[in-house]
């Protein structure tokens, strides 16, 4: 459960929630409607794991500039609070 929360900690998972308002209204703005509800949870599970996934990358990429940064060494990867291997498996799974 502790790795859980720090993944989604590490991917500001928070921020994906934000974000979803915004889809939502381009939806119903596309559809001029309200559309079926196998596309409500499509563009949901998209919007989640399309952010997570790029959040993740991200991390991963710039672990070394954030160890070496002091603002951002106590990020989870840096670290060490995730592990490289759950984040790789993250990304994976969120692809």
């Amino acid at each position: 459960m502790k790795q859980l929360t720090e993944l989604l900690e590490m991917i500001k998972f928070q921020h994906a929630l934000f974000a979803l308002p915004f889809a939502f209204t381009g939806m119903l703005v596309a559809a001029r409607g309200l559309p079926p509800l196998h596309v409500v949870l499509l563009i949901t599970a998209c919007m989640v794991t399309a952010r997570t996934a790029a959040m993740t990358w991200n991390r991963i990429a710039d672990r070394r500039f954030d160890a070496a940064n002091p603002r951002t060494a106590d990020r989870a990867l840096p670290a060490g609070r995730v592990g490289l291997r759950g984040a790789w498996a993250l990304l994976i799974v969120s692809v």
